[in-house]
């Protein structure tokens, strides 16, 4: 995603075909574990420091929350104070309604080599819903774009979703409200270009219309804006990095998402929940996406 945002300052390009189908708006979601709830807030004033724009930062609520805007004149975004070798992260976060066409706004890690863990949500020209995009990279890999995407189950400009990652030396786990809608396994197919670096917590919206709209075919409209994505309830819990020590835990939770066992592995209950997220809401994965790509990437055989 950062590669993207720096790059879309510049010259931003992007490929995607979906190759399959489903709308998950009135889907009865299943029930799991609540995460987010074993994990304390951070106020944007403590774990934050602005990342760009300026004046379209605006902290509210005593900056427990915080609005980001898009406006002609510029996007906005935040970035941790700390770098993070694994952990838990997430965010509440309420999109902009309307028209939102090209406008992306994003939750990630970055960087080093390009290491990269994506949350992208995808403004619509058409139907007007978002689209949730997840990707990742590891050692430089930005040749291979690992995208998945996903259809929502609710409207999220209507009130606060959780938009969630798990990070450690087991697996990357994607959640949207605490349910798992990917997992990408440490294994052997995957390790030269897993994610293993520290990495600083990144929460943006920018104009993404040259890449996320089919090469500018829809790009934003101004004539909508400001374009507002409200954050709050941001998490982060894990290995902070210090280079003069393996982590320093710094946790306000007994959970431990780095080497607690809880986290090495989903639950049954999160497994039947992640199995009914990319059935009924998944409509691209890179592994099914044989034009792009002639021969799989090698984790895509191992499934």
């Amino acid at each position: 995603m950062a590669l993207k945002l720096l790059t879309s300052l510049l010259v931003i390009f992007s490929i995607s075909s979906p190759v399959s189908a489903g709308n998950g708006h009135d889907s009865a979601a299943p029930n799991v574990t609540r995460l987010t709830d074993l994990f304390g807030h951070l106020t944007f004033n403590h774990g934050f420091t602005e990342f760009f724009g300026g004046l379209n930062i605006q902290p509210i609520n005593n900056g427990s929350y915080v609005n980001l805007i898009l406006n002609k004149s510029s996007g906005s975004g935040l970035v941790s104070q700390n770098k993070y070798h694994y952990g838990f992260f997430s965010a509440a976060i309420k999109l902009p309604s309307g028209y939102t066409s090209g406008v992306v706004v994003a939750f990630y890690l970055f960087p080093h080599n390009h290491d990269e863990i994506d949350i992208e949500l995808l403004g619509h020209e058409k139907r007007k819903d978002w689209v949730l995009q997840t990707n990742m990279y590891g050692n430089g890999s930005v040749s291979t774009g690992r995208e998945e995407k996903f259809r929502l189950w609710f409207d999220p400009t209507e009130q606060y979703h959780h938009y969630s990652f798990i990070w450690n030396d087991h697996h990357t786990v994607f959640l949207v409200d605490n349910i798992p809608v990917r997992e990408i396994l440490h294994n052997d197919a995957i390790s030269s270009v897993y994610p293993s670096k520290p990495m600083s917590l990144y929460a943006t919206i920018w104009d993404g219309s040259e890449w996320a709209t089919h090469g500018g075919k829809y790009p934003v409209n101004y004539k909508f804006a400001p374009f507002v994505a409200s954050f709050g309830e941001m998490e982060m819990d894990g290995c902070i990095f210090n280079p003069k020590s393996q982590c320093s835990k710094g946790s306000v939770s007994s959970m431990d998402p780095v080497d607690g066992e809880e986290f090495a592995k989903l639950s049954e209950q999160q497994k039947m929940g992640m199995d009914w997220a990319r059935k009924k809401l998944m409509f691209y994965s890179y592994c099914k996406d044989t034009s792009r790509y002639k021969v799989l990437p090698p984790e895509c055989k191992a499934k």
